[in-house]
C-alpha cells in the first residue's frame, strides 16, 4: 500500500496523462511523472514520442522543468503508464537523474503499484561514482 506521498504523487503524474497526437510524427501523453523536491514542490511531465530520437520520457520532461524553475534536489519520482501501471524509469532517466549530484543516489523511485520504492543507485548496482 502506497503512503500518502506516494498516492499524491501517483495521482498528479496520472492526471498529466493525456495521449495524443500532435502530429503525425509526433504523439504524447502515454505516460506522466511526478517528481517530488527536497524544497517540497512537485513538477509533472509527460513523455514525447517522436518518430525520430528527438522525444522525450516523462521522468526527463517533469526534472527539466524543475531544473527551468530553478531546482536541483529531488526526493522522489514517480512515472504511470495510460493503464495506471507505475513504471521505473529507463536507462536514460536514471542515467540522468544520477548525474543531478550530491544526493541523488537516494532519490527515491516508486517501483510498483504497491507502493514498493527503492533508492534510486539500487536501479544503478554498478554505477561509478
Amino acid at each position: 500500500m502506497m503512503d500518502t506521498t506516494w498516492e499524491l504523487l501517483y495521482q498528479r503524474a496520472l492526471d498529466a496523462v493525456r495521449p495524443h497526437e500532435v502530429s503525425a510524427h509526433i504523439f504524447v501523453g502515454s505516460v506522466g511523472a511526478a517528481v517530488l523536491t527536497k524544497g517540497g514542490a512537485v513538477y509533472t511531465g509527460i513523455c514525447i514520442d517522436t518518430s525520430s530520437s528527438l522525444g522525450m520520457c516523462a521522468e526527463r520532461n517533469a526534472l527539466s522543468t524543475m531544473l527551468t524553475q530553478g531546482e536541483y534536489e529531488v526526493a522522489k519520482v514517480c512515472a504511470v503508464y495510460k493503464d495506471g501501471s507505475v513504471m521505473p524509469p529507463c536507462g536514460a532517466c536514471r542515467e540522468f537523474m544520477m548525474q543531478l549530484g550530491k544526493g541523488a543516489a537516494d532519490i527515491e523511485v516508486l517501483v510498483n503499484n504497491e507502493g514498493k520504492a527503492v533508492p534510486l543507485v539500487k536501479l544503478m548496482p554498478e554505477y561509478p561514482y
